[in-house]
C-alpha cells in the first residue's frame, strides 16, 4: 500500500528544512568597539558571534604590551619590577630587534623617552634642549636592552624604557586574525587603529578594498579623504604618517615621528608610509621605520625584500605631493 504525504506535513518538512539550512550557512558579521586607547573593526564569516574570543584576544595583548595598563607586563618591565614575561611579550620584543637591526636602528621601541620628551608619548613633555637630547640619548638603543632565555627583561642602565606602540596594534590585528583562524574563518578583515590583516573575500565575494588617507594635516583626524583604495587578500598592511600627530611650536611643526639615531623629530618629505606585509607585526614596524628612514632608503629596502610591497606619499613643491610605491601598477 502507498504512503501518502499530506500537504500540512510536507509543508513541516519544508519550512524545517529551510530554518537548519538558514541557521547552518555561515554569515557576515561587523564587530567594533575601542581597544588600546583607538577603535577596531572586525568582520568575519561564520555561523557563531566569535566575539568573546576576539576580545579575548585583544585583552591578552593590553595586558602584556600597553604601556597604558598599569598592570601589564610592561609597565612591570618600565617600572624595574621582578617578574617573568609572557609569550605575548617575547615575540613582540623578538621582532622588535629584528626590525632594529634590519633598519640599523630606524625603529627602536627603547626611543620612549626621547617622545615623551618631544610630548607625543604616555607622560607629559619636557623643554626640550641639545643637552637634553644628548643624555637622553644614552638610553636609547635595542641593543642596551636584553631577553634571557628564562624570559626576564635585562637593562644596561634601570631608567631604559620600552614603547611598543609602533607594532602593538599590528601584532593585536595578527593575535585576532590567529583566532579566527583558529575557528575556521576562512574570510575576514581585521583593523585595529588603521591597522590591518585581511583573509579571502568580503561580502561581495571581491577581495578587500582598504583606503590610504590624503595626507592632509589633521590633528583630530576628522578628514577621511582617501588617496587611493588598495585591493588586498590574504596579507596585513599598515600606515603610518605625520599628518595627524604633530603640533607647532614657535612656528615650527613637530612631527611625532622621532628619529631614535639623532633624537629628532624627521623632518624630510616624506608624509606617510604604507607597508603590505605577510603579518601586520612587521607590516606596523617598517611603516614607522620607513617614517625614520625617508622615501629613498625605504624603497631600497622594499627592492632588497621583495616579499614588502610600500607605498609612500611624498611632499612636493607648492604644497602637492607624489606618491612612490614599490609595486607595478595594478598589482592591487
Amino acid at each position: 500500500m502507498k504512503k501518502r504525504w499530506h500537504l500540512p506535513f510536507l509543508l513541516f518538512l519544508i519550512i524545517g528544512s529551510i530554518i537548519i539550512l538558514s541557521k547552518s550557512k555561515p554569515t557576515y558579521r561587523t564587530q567594533q568597539g575601542k581597544i588600546f586607547g583607538t577603535l577596531y573593526t572586525v568582520i568575519y564569516e561564520h555561523n557563531a558571534d566569535l566575539q568573546p574570543q576576539i576580545m579575548g584576544a585583544m585583552q591578552a595583548v593590553d595586558n602584556s604590551l600597553s604601556p597604558f595598563n598599569p598592570h601589564s607586563i610592561i609597565t612591570h618591565v618600565n617600572n624595574n619590577d621582578s617578574l617573568t614575561i609572557d609569550s605575548l611579550f617575547a615575540e613582540v620584543f623578538r621582532h622588535s630587534l629584528y626590525i632594529y637591526n634590519e633598519t640599523h636602528g630606524a625603529f627602536d621601541p627603547t626611543v620612549a623617552p626621547l617622545v615623551n620628551a618631544w610630548g607625543f608619548g604616555f607622560k607629559n613633555g619636557i623643554e626640550v634642549t641639545t643637552s637634553t637630547i644628548d643624555s637622553l640619548r644614552s638610553l636609547i638603543g635595542m641593543n642596551r636592552i636584553s631577553l634571557t632565555p628564562e624570559g626576564r627583561i635585562v637593562k644596561e642602565d634601570p631608567r631604559i624604557m620600552l614603547d611598543f606602540s609602533a607594532i602593538a596594534k599590528g601584532y593585536g590585528s595578527d593575535r585576532v586574525a590567529r583566532v579566527l583562524d583558529s575557528c575556521g574563518v576562512k574570510n575576514y578583515m581585521v583593523e585595529i587603529g588603521g591597522e590591518v590583516v585581511v583573509k579571502g573575500k568580503n561580502r561581495h565575494n571581491n577581495p578587500w578594498g582598504i583606503g590610504i588617507n590624503k595626507p592632509i594635516d589633521d590633528s583630530l583626524a576628522t578628514n577621511q579623504e582617501l588617496q587611493t583604495v588598495l585591493r588586498l587578500t590574504d596579507c596585513a598592511i599598515a600606515t603610518s604618517g605625520n599628518y595627524r600627530n604633530f603640533y607647532y611650536k614657535d612656528g615650527v611643526k613637530y612631527a611625532h615621528t622621532i628619529d631614535p639615531r639623532n633624537g629628532y623629530p624627521v623632518q624630510h618629505s616624506l608624509l606617510s608610509a604604507t607597508v603590505i606585509a605577510d603579518n601586520c607585526m612587521r607590516a606596523d614596524a617598517l611603516a614607522t621605520a620607513f617614517m625614520v628612514l625617508g622615501v629613498d632608503s625605504a624603497m631600497a629596502y622594499c627592492e632588497r625584500h621583495p616579499e614588502i610591497d610600500g607605498y609612500f606619499i611624498v611632499a612636493a613643491d607648492s604644497g602637492r605631493y607624489e606618491v612612490c610605491q614599490s609595486f607595478e601598477e595594478g598589482k592591487y
